[in-house]
């Protein structure tokens, strides 16, 4: 597949698929690879994720479309609870809150940090910014902690089946 032509942009690198991946989940995460970030990185708790915006992330206004910004948000936030985890257990949303504070467009900057962690949650905030520190976004989420085997996956303290 020609992903430039479909997409409107070069494939993401290979390194930063892996930095998302090792920070992220267990395996490649293509939905949030095909939105294409040129920075990933996780370590102590912190996170972040840079993007810059094409004309299919879009909505009608010609500004980042919600969905966007969202899933950065979810994903840098995962990634913060991930490598806050001694263990690196991996993790599943379990609630989100977002508010859009100001139209993104451009380069966006994604920041998680892991604020809180339980024996099996982990609560994180989020924000998105601008090449000049405005805030565009921000949110909340819960995130539970998650140990896979294989294709099965189990919660810590629990279990139950993976999809």
């Amino acid at each position: 597949m020609d992903y430039a032509a479909v997409f409107g942009q070069a494939a993401p690198s290979l390194a930063i698929v892996r930095a998302m991946s090792a920070a992220f989940s267990p395996t490649i995460t293509p939905f949030l690879a095909h939105l294409g970030p040129h920075h990933a990185s996780a370590e102590g708790g912190r996170a972040r994720l840079e993007l810059t915006m094409t004309d299919w992330q879009r909505n009608g206004f010609g500004v980042a479309h919600g969905g966007v910004l969202m899933t950065l948000l979810d994903a840098v936030m995962a990634m913060a609870a991930k490598s806050a985890d001694p263990e690196g257990y991996w993790v599943v949303t379990i609630e989100m809150k977002t508010s859009f504070l100001r139209p993104a467009k451009g380069e966006l900057v994604a920041l998680g940090f892991c604020d809180h962690r339980s024996t099996s949650m982990s609560f994180c905030r989020g924000e998105i910014r601008d090449p000049r520190d405005r805030l565009l976004a921000q949110a909340m989420g819960t995130y539970r902690r998650m140990v896979a085997k294989g294709l099965e996956v189990r919660a810590s303290g629990g279990s139950v089946s993976g999809d």
